[in-house]
């Protein structure tokens, strides 16, 4: 019995296992096609009849370079009249007031369901509507206070309340009810409430849309050239009528508008850190920590060596 155990043959180890990788053909078959498009859409913009040379001497122009800053600036007005006036609705229409809430949604369904364009031109005629403005203090022609300027922040800024309002609102809502029951019970008002306690922890749900809203706002501004407003794509358009370069003009609106929505993309992501650091998820490094994290790695390197 002890011999044929002993003569019981060796457990054979089992064969490595060959990790054989699966071939995707069709990402390269999209991954050539996708450089095939590129290359010939930038054969076209090369044989294309535009001198772009002179792009860079229009970049910095003083026409171009005012239209950039009242971009900018109507961009800005607009957006803290937006915002200011969204949080008003929002609060109106969580209201448990049906009269409150009713004017709230009216305003928010009309302004998001008209074009801007249309609401700029209804601004610049609304002296067809009220010829003077009398407000006992102050009286004048409308046609002498609807500036090119007042134009474009009432159309802008009053469109965009009703998209705030509705982000304002979500991010209300995100905050558990038992934060307020918990206010009211230390005897806190419905203001107070509000103001120190939920819209504190709704900023983290409000910030990112309200970020992706300005950097629309500073684009959607470009409409104000249809009421005579000064802006990038008036001041583009009219060195364009003197100099015949037109497609040329439009690259350089281009290029300054892709600078703005860059800028104001990078400070939106560290705002949105900022709001975010609450959350439970790790955030990712950021691009400056990266940079760091990198440069004491290198700076820990040369240190072994030289000890060494």
């Amino acid at each position: 019995m002890t011999d044929t155990l002993d003569k019981a043959p060796a457990a054979v180890p089992p064969e490595q296992i060959k990790a054989i990788p699966v071939r995707h053909y069709g990402r390269w078959v999209a991954g050539v096609l996708v450089i095939a498009v590129l290359a010939l859409i930038g054969v076209a913009f090369s044989n294309a009849k535009i001198n772009y040379s002179i792009i860079p001497d229009y970049l910095f122009d003083k026409g171009i370079m005012s239209g950039a800053w009242t971009t900018l600036y109507i961009s800005v007005l607009a957006m803290v009249l937006g915002v200011a006036l969204g949080i008003v609705l929002a609060v109106m229409r969580l209201s448990s007031n049906p009269v409150t809430s009713t004017v709230a949604w009216f305003y928010i369904w009309f302004f998001r369901g008209t074009p801007v364009l249309v609401q700029l031109l209804l601004w610049y005629n609304i002296s067809l509507v009220f010829p003077i403005l009398n407000l006992g203090f102050y009286k004048n022609e409308m046609n002498q206070v609807m500036t090119p300027v007042l134009t474009a922040l009432l159309g802008l800024g009053l469109n965009e309340a009703a998209y705030m309002s509705e982000i304002v609102r979500a991010g209300i809502q995100s905050v558990d009810e038992g934060q307020t029951e918990a206010s009211h019970a230390l005897g806190m008002t419905h203001g107070q409430t509000l103001r120190r306690v939920i819209l504190p922890q709704a900023m983290r749900v409000i910030v990112p849309p309200t970020g992706n809203e300005y950097i629309n706002m500073l684009k959607t501004s470009s409409l104000a050239y249809a009421v005579q407003l000064p802006e990038l794509i008036k001041k583009a358009t009219d060195i364009s009528s003197t100099s015949l370069a037109v497609v040329e003009m439009y690259f350089v609106a281009c290029i300054w508008y892709l600078f703005l929505t860059t800028i104001f993309s990078i400070v939106q992501y560290y705002v949105e850190r900022r709001y975010a650091r609450g959350s439970t998820r790790n955030l990712p490094a950021t691009p400056l920590q990266k940079v760091r994290t990198n440069l004491a790695k290198m700076n820990m390197l040369s240190l072994s060596s030289w000890r060494r």
